[in-house]
């Protein structure tokens, strides 16, 4: 039982004898005391002052006189106004630290068969171009919240959803058709999806001189662009594939197969995989049955012109389309049959989307025809709704000018943590393979825990320069404490010195501070998982390595010359460590073993 739970069972011990008041325990929740107080936990009394009939100051001294005289582990208290500041007893936290260097998953709460089954879709990219700035966070977004609810006891499937057909695809087919010569990732040593997105781009190049062109001969530009014969290509090329036509399908797998090999290195590089993927080409057909079904039954309606709707002005919506006139699907349409073959492929309990906020309204509608449906986790389904990341202008380069790729954004991110950690000597004596996995992983350390340490729904300014900073909130800070740690750690193992037989010994003050944020970490986990929220992670890491280092500047740990205090300093340092890993882990981010 954690320190936590121990004051919420006795104050609930407390209020029931005082006051004659049944509280639940679950209810009570310890708050970590202010700096400016002593103590170590606090709680607000408040809740009971009515049924007492006294002052909240009455109050909570009459609950911490019971703890005190009735709860070994609590030693004194004092109370400002309606808050009671616990002490706990400094031999108790000796206990705390053995429970936790004897729990190798501490923290973590494991699955079984019968645990929830969450789905979490992250990435969605286009076969069209590659991974970009947008997608980073995406993925990060989505990699670290299921791992953090797979540390909550959740079963978790990582799903991703393709979108691999549609006009936008066979501008880049038709743009290789004309101009790629044959050309291939192979032959012209580019990754896959590079070479696409250079040929959407070309598309694009060719598509607006032809407008321009139309445009100068008399048209508007609405009539240029209906007129446009590379566009009226392109839509003959999406209604052969459509038509299955077998030399554009053959084409299509092509260049798509490029394209997904050069996502998978970018996946591999990032740090994320997923259990599952779906493909649009196979799940807009199944969405469209499904709109037909839900047609039949009398769920949606037709108009005139045979265009398919849903009328959600009861939900306070308003009319959704999801069949155009010609029968084709729209993006709902697609997301209803992936949802369908989902389902389909497994018991469901909850759907986590994680998508950007400007599609708010689209996951709205969403929940409610999946509901209407039949789909037992529609009306429940979350979107995990993030805001937009921009760099600052200028900062970096990108490959069109516009959009900061993925692949650019990694290189630029290991250049940087490599000219940093040179600078400050941090790669001094480190062969260059070494040199190589440190700065990897510095670099996107970096990277990630810039982007996850802020409140998912902020839209942020992405700076890789100030990322990369050995002092502050900053993945490399935490990697840097995490090294020195571990070498602690290596001299004493080495030295032969135990870091165990340090029963009775009564942490001082630095030494409780570390230990009591170490205990927090239990709940950490589950209020990340409960509100969706790496940031809570990445800030926990931050404060616990923060306090790890006021105790390494205050305390000595290998020159202690008391064996018993060097033991539990020790212990304290290996488990601070170990939890400094597991917590990183949960962002997808790696921890170095020498810096």
């Amino acid at each position: 039982m954690s320190i936590d739970d121990i004051i919420a069972k006795g104050v609930a011990a407390a209020v029931k004898e005082l006051y004659g008041v049944d509280a639940d325990p679950a209810t009570i929740q310890p708050q970590t005391t202010k700096k400016e107080f002593e103590g170590n936990l606090t709680i607000v009394v408040f809740p009971w002052v009515k049924a007492a009939r006294k002052s909240p100051e009455a109050v909570g001294t009459e609950i911490g006189q019971w703890l005190v005289d009735n709860e070994p582990a609590v030693d004194r208290f004092n109370v400002i106004k309606g808050f009671l500041n616990i002490v706990i007893e400094p031999a108790f936290w000796s206990s705390v630290l053995h429970h936790i260097q004897d729990t190798p998953d501490y923290g973590l709460t494991a699955a079984d068969e019968n645990s929830p089954l969450v789905m979490v879709e992250y990435s969605s990219p286009n076969t069209n171009k590659p991974l970009h700035l947008g997608h980073v966070r995406n993925n990060l977004l989505g990699y670290s919240l299921s791992e953090i609810l797979k540390a909550c006891g959740n079963r978790v499937v990582k799903t991703n959803i393709v979108n691999d057909r549609g006009v936008h695809i066979c501008k880049s087919m038709l743009a290789w058709k004309k101009w790629g010569e044959g050309v291939t990732p192979e032959s012209c040593g580019k990754k896959g999806d590079h070479l696409i997105g250079d040929f959407y781009v070309l598309f694009d190049k060719h598509y607006k001189a032809e407008l321009e062109q139309l445009m100068a001969s008399g048209m508007t530009k609405e009539e240029a662009e209906a007129a446009s014969p590379l566009m009226q290509e392109a839509r003959e090329m999406l209604r052969a594939w459509e038509a299955k036509d077998p030399e554009v399908r053959k084409l299509w797998e092509t260049m798509n197969s490029w394209v997904y090999a050069g996502f998978d290195e970018t996946y591999k590089r990032m740090g994320v995989d997923f259990d599952k993927i779906y493909y649009e080409s196979q799940t807009y057909l199944e969405g469209k049955e499904k709109v037909l079904e839900g047609l039949e039954k009398g769920l949606m309606y037709r108009k005139e012109d045979g265009s398919v709707w849903a009328d959600l002005t009861g939900d306070g919506l308003d009319h959704k389309l999801l069949l155009r006139s010609d029968g084709t699907s729209v993006y709902m349409t697609q997301d209803i049959g992936t949802a369908k073959l989902r389902y389909q492929d497994f018991p469901i309990d909850k759907m986590i989307y994680v998508v950007g906020n400007e599609q708010n309204y689209h996951f709205q509608v969403l929940s409610l025809l999946l509901d209407r449906l039949g789909f037992k986790w529609g009306k429940d389904l979350v979107h995990f709704s993030y805001g937009m990341v921009e760099l600052p202008n200028g900062k970096m380069k990108s490959r069109e000018g516009t959009v900061v790729d993925a692949d650019d954004l990694m290189d630029e991110m290991v250049s940087t943590a490599r000219e940093v950690s040179a600078e400050l000597g941090k790669l001094d004596g480190c062969s260059e393979q070494e040199i190589a996995d440190i700065t990897e992983m510095v670099g996107l350390g970096a990277l990630k825990y810039y982007l996850l340490k802020v409140d998912p729904r902020k839209n942020i300014t992405f700076n890789p320069a100030e990322s990369i900073d050995f002092n502050g909130n900053t993945g490399p800070f935490i990697q840097y404490t995490y090294a020195r740690i571990r070498s602690v750690i290596r001299k004493a193992e080495e030295a032969g010195m135990a870091f165990t037989g340090y029963e009775g010994v009564k942490p001082g003050e630095r030494e409780i501070a570390v230990i009591q944020r170490l205990a927090d970490y239990p709940a950490v986990v589950a209020e990340a998982g409960r509100n969706y929220s790496p940031a809570v992670i990445a800030n926990y890491a931050y404060d616990l390595v923060k306090e790890y280092n006021q105790f390494y500047h205050d305390c000595s740990i290998l020159k202690e010359t008391d064996p018993a205090v060097r033991a539990m300093r020790l212990a304290l340092s290996a488990c601070t460590a170990r939890t400094v890993a597991s917590a990183m882990s949960l962002l997808g981010i790696r921890v170095p073993e020498r810096m």
